[in-house]
């Protein structure tokens, strides 16, 4: 099987958290490639995370909503891009409970532009970056492969099952090479601060109470960013056009353990959890089985869940003024500062 070889990229979605972790190990990686950030910066989207690649000349920043078709034909064709990474996600499932117009409109009609201009612009290789949520809920034992029915729960989950069947018949329709990928829960630097693990950290620094939904049973299998990271460029550099990967960690835990564990290395007492009323629809729990992205991408992750989790907590630590900014919105002014003064 050749490989695909990226010469130049488009990340959509690449101030958020997996995004910028991605553009940053890509410009490591592969520091020939020319690379196109592409995000609307909403609320997730915040280029503090990456300033310091700004004056990086393989680097480009475009601010722009993934329904813009127009504007994606002429970022595309501005850049002679050859490759898609779609990223770009509304992505927290209590805010799609709250209201899901937003999810249907980004995850699945700005999916199906980001399609069509990729494929009127010559794109030769589109990754979609999904979720293992779309599985749905799983019992006590086995776990999710490539070939389990979709069977989402949430508004999120839901409007991401959409994103990826519009895929997958964009795959099957046209022929266009369309690779998607389902992760398992992902943790590291840069995580908004709403997500479980960086919202236990700063809660615990502070000595608040840690709010956990239901009995904190709830079960997931979680991963390093890196190492997600990781396997996405191995699915668009090695992954089969038309293929879905799945990509875990083999590291399951209920949500209680993982608290229990930061509180422990944050030296705070367990009396600081707080048992909440359980979110609706919450999915008991998920497993994924990564067999085939080891087997088919030569990928495995690395990072040892004790060794990761305890180097993010140190990250939380060390850049206060990050999740301030975010906490405080600061953070969404940056643009403005930093880009749209330049181009006045």
């Amino acid at each position: 099987m050749s490989e695909h070889s990226i010469h130049s990229v488009l990340i959509t979605g690449g101030a958020g958290f997996i995004g910028s972790n991605f553009v940053r190990m890509m410009l490591d990686e592969r520091p020939g490639a020319r690379m196109v950030n592409y995000d609307a910066l909403t609320y997730a989207g915040n280029l503090e995370s990456i300033s310091d690649l700004e004056q990086n000349p393989n680097y480009t920043f475009v601010k722009g909503d993934i329904c813009d078709g127009e504007l994606l034909r002429q970022t595309l064709q501005a850049h002679a891009v050859d490759t898609i990474i779609h990223f770009a996600a509304e992505s927290h499932v209590d805010r799609s409970i709250l209201s899901a117009a937003e999810f249907v409109r980004t995850n699945v009609l700005g999916t199906q532009c980001l399609l069509e201009a990729a494929m009127q612009c010559g794109v030769k290789r589109f990754v979609m970056i999904s979720t293992d949520e779309v599985y749905g809920s799983l019992g006590p034992d086995g776990a999710f492969t490539e070939e389990t029915p979709l069977a989402p729960n949430s508004p999120y989950s839901a409007s991401k099952a959409g994103g990826d069947l519009l895929c997958r018949s964009y795959f099957h329709t046209y022929g266009f090479p369309v690779i998607i990928t389902r992760c398992s829960n992902n943790y590291g630097p840069y995580q908004f601060p709403e997500k479980l693990i960086p919202l236990m950290i700063i809660k615990a620094m502070s000595g608040e109470k840690l709010p956990v939904y239901g009995d904190g049973m709830n079960v997931r299998d979680w991963i390093h960013v890196s190492d997600h990271c990781r396997a996405v460029l191995a699915a668009t550099e090695r992954g089969r056009p038309g293929e879905t990967y799945n990509i875990g960690g083999r590291n399951e835990w209920p949500n209680i353990g993982i608290v229990k564990e930061l509180l422990k290395i944050l030296s705070q007492p367990e009396s600081l959890i707080s048992f909440v009323k359980d979110r609706p629809g919450h999915d008991r729990r998920y497993a994924i089985d990564p067999s085939k992205a080891e087997r088919e991408l030569d990928w495995k992750p690395r990072i040892d869940f004790a060794e990761g989790l305890a180097q993010t907590v140190a990250w939380y630590q060390s850049r206060q003024p990050w999740w301030q900014n975010v906490m405080s919105g600061e953070y969404q002014q940056y643009y403005e500062k930093n880009y749209a003064s330049k181009m006045q």
